[in-house]
């Protein structure tokens, strides 16, 4: 008889900031029973979610149940930057660019799709617009290299005819307060959210139109029961004629693509609420999304009162952890250097104090490619988001849900025709030469 037995469970290091900034969640819908469905999603974040909203779209009054290890927006999908980018945004290439003009065209026409996919789901599901804003956002160049790259990547999209703006030193500090920045690349297709909002919303729209959700239900094992599925959680059971594992990197922790899944952490802190004196200081706009140049430089993120508060993020540090699980002493390395990043940005508010620092679990493979595919019989998956979780965990959850209801679209195809995920080296090789190349990586971005 199959079974594929979870090898361990999700662990998050510090607490998700976009979640905790928020008003206290309804109490969770607890497994306490055992259940029949249809359809059953392992993870609610971005893509399940979308599994779910795509499934009840196409089969009506189907009976669909998701299963979240934790809370909702508690783990990745509280843990990102929110930015939903429409554009090629290739973290290992020098400038974003992708894989040439044909490819890039595609990725940016399944990108608006998934953004259109949420946009519908903002509108209804009645969701705070406040969560999904559609306001663009700028790569930050921090020097002349940082230009050079910024140059580079508008002269790639005006290649793919898309729009773009070049912002000088005045604009960007007129845009963020900051004097850092010596120029920006303006792109106005990106939609910054916030995204523990957006989920937590979701989840009320899905429960509205029948999908049953349960929270603090992690899947301990997947087991062939005669034609079926059954899940094993912690207090009950369902069994499910079809399973998307919507889990992103613990994929591999049912056993499947083995040493194929590169998992990285991102390490991000949010500062307190900044009050009218700093604010004064501060000046720029109230909400505004920057990139570094570089794809391994720092990522400055501000929101305002109605996203949770006027705090600004810092999000830089990477860690390639095959055990997915980052430590505290990782954790605390990296808030020193948010500190450093934040004070060069912005000296006047250097003693500004962080309220939350975390670590935020990304999934990659060495290829690119997103593990969107039959499994099993029965069984699909939507993982490895290749750290752009917001837009590629929406399309590996759209895409699931089709190809569980036997529906073919450009969005099946698309990932029906990727390759499988690289081999990595054998251990302990590939941990010691990815950390060493990230921290290469890093030295490189310098003040970017």
């Amino acid at each position: 008889m199959t079974a594929y037995s979870a090898r361990r469970l999700p662990v998050h290091r510090g607490p998700a900031a976009w979640n905790a900034i928020l008003p206290v969640a309804d109490a969770p819908d607890l497994m306490i029973e055992s259940l029949t469905a249809d359809f059953a999603i392992v993870g609610g974040g971005f893509a399940g979610a979308s599994a779910a909203r795509r499934l009840a779209q196409i089969n009506p009054g189907a009976r669909i149940v998701v299963l979240e290890a934790g809370r909702l927006a508690e783990g990745a999908s509280g843990r990102n930057s929110g930015f939903m980018i429409d554009l090629p945004h290739d973290l290992s290439s020098d400038d974003y660019a992708g894989q040439g003009c044909e490819s890039d065209r595609e990725v940016i026409t399944l990108n608006r799709a998934a953004i259109a996919f949420s946009g519908a789901a903002v509108a209804d599901y009645g969701i705070d617009t406040a969560f999904f804003d559609p306001v663009g956002k700028v790569n930050g160049a921090a020097s002349v290299k940082g230009d050079d790259h910024n140059r580079s990547y508008a002269k790639h999209l005006a290649d793919l005819g898309e729009s773009s703006e070049m912002l000088d030193a005045t604009a960007m500090h007129e845009l963020t307060g900051s004097r850092h920045y010596v120029s920006g690349l303006y792109t106005p297709g990106t939609v910054m959210i916030q995204p523990a909002g957006y989920i937590r919303s979701c989840a009320r729209g899905l429960r509205r139109d029948g999908v049953r959700i349960f929270e603090n239900a992690p899947v301990t094992e997947i087991r062939r029961t005669g034609p079926d599925w059954m899940l094993t959680t912690q207090r009950g059971h369902v069994t499910a004629a079809k399973v998307i594992l919507a889990n992103n990197g613990h994929l591999e922790s049912f056993g499947f693509e083995t040493r194929r899944l590169m998992h990285i952490f991102l390490f991000a802190s949010m500062t307190a609420e900044l009050d009218v004196a700093a604010l004064k200081s501060l000046g720029g706009a109230p909400r505004w999304g920057v990139t570094p140049s570089d794809p391994m430089g720092t990522t400055m993120r501000r929101i305002d009162t109605a996203q949770g508060g006027n705090r600004i993020i810092t999000r830089t540090c990477a860690s390639f952890l095959p055990g997915m699980e980052a430590s505290e002493a990782a954790l605390k390395r990296a808030k020193r250097v948010h500190h450093q990043k934040f004070a060069s940005r912005f000296p006047a508010l250097a003693g500004a104090r962080m309220d939350y620092s975390w670590a935020g679990h990304l999934c990659l493979s060495r290829n690119g490619v997103s593990v969107m595919r039959r499994l099993d019989d029965g069984i699909f998956a939507a993982c490895c988001q290749n750290g752009l979780g917001t837009v590629r965990g929406t399309l590996t959850g759209i895409a699931a849900a089709e190809l569980a209801s036997d529906m073919e679209s450009s969005i099946t195809r698309h990932f029906a025709h990727e390759a499988a995920p690289s081999k990595l080296p054998p251990a302990p090789f590939a941990e010691i030469g990815a950390n060493a190349y990230l921290r290469w990586k890093e030295w490189r971005a310098g003040q970017e």
